[in-house]
C-alpha cells in the first residue's frame, strides 16, 4: 500500500505546473497561450525571460528530486522500509510532469524533472549531464538538441559503468521520453527553423 501511495504522490508532485503557476502569479500570463505553448523551462525563458525561466527549471528539477527521495523520507520519519528502488518512484514524477492532472494533462518535455531524479539518486551523473547540456547549448544554441544529447550522454555513461542495470533501464526510459517529446523540435532542427537561444 505504501508503494502505491508513493507512486500517486510522486505523480502529483510531478503534475505541479511550475511554469503555469509562476507565469500567472508573477506576470499575469498563461504561458500555454504564448511561444510553443509548452509549460517547461524553455518556453518560460522564451516568453517570460531568464529570471522566470531559471525559476521554472529549478522547480521542475526539484520535482524529480523530491519524488526520488520520498522512500528515504518515509523510512527516516516513520521507520518504514519501502521495498522499491527510488528511481522507479521518480519516473512517476516525470510522467506527472509530462501529463499533469493539474494542467489538462499537457505538460513539459521531461528534461528538467528527469535530471532531478539523477540529482536525488546519482548526483555525479547529474553534474555530468548538466555539463554536457551547457557545452552543447554553447556550441549549438539549441535547447532541444542539448537536452537530447545530455540524456543520451547520461545513458552512455551508465552503460560504460554497467554496475547498475536498473539505472540503465530507467535512463533508457527517460531518454526515450525526452526524444519522443522533442520530435517536433527534431523536425525543426532538420529544417533549420528551430529557435536558438540568445542569452548564451
Amino acid at each position: 500500500m505504501i508503494i502505491g501511495l508513493l507512486i500517486i504522490l510522486a505523480y502529483l508532485i510531478g503534475s505541479i505546473p511550475s511554469g503555469l503557476i509562476i507565469g500567472k502569479a508573477f506576470y499575469n500570463i498563461d504561458i500555454r497561450e504564448h511561444g510553443s505553448g509548452n509549460l517547461g523551462g524553455t518556453n518560460t525563458f522564451r516568453v517570460l525571460g531568464k529570471k522566470a525561466g531559471f525559476a521554472v527549471t529549478i522547480s521542475d528539477i526539484l520535482k524529480g528530486t523530491i519524488a526520488t527521495v520520498l522512500p528515504l523520507i518515509v523510512t527516516l520519519i516513520w521507520n518504514i522500509d519501502v521495498d522499491i528502488n527510488p528511481l522507479v518512484i521518480g519516473v512517476f514524477a516525470v510522467i506527472g510532469h509530462m501529463y499533469p492532472v493539474f494542467a489538462g494533462f499537457k505538460g513539459g518535455k521531461a528534461v528538467a524533472t528527469s535530471a532531478g531524479i539523477l540529482l536525488g539518486h546519482e548526483p555525479l551523473l547529474f553534474l555530468i549531464i548538466i555539463a554536457v547540456f551547457f557545452i552543447t547549448l554553447y556550441l549549438s544554441k539549441y535547447v532541444s538538441l542539448s537536452s537530447m544529447i545530455a540524456g543520451i550522454a547520461g545513458l552512455i555513461y551508465s552503460l560504460i559503468l554497467w554496475d547498475d542495470k536498473l539505472l540503465i533501464l530507467i535512463l533508457a526510459i527517460l531518454t526515450i521520453f525526452v526524444v519522443y517529446r522533442h520530435r517536433a523540435n527534431i523536425k525543426r532542427i532538420i529544417n533549420k527553423t528551430e529557435p536558438k537561444v540568445s542569452w548564451l
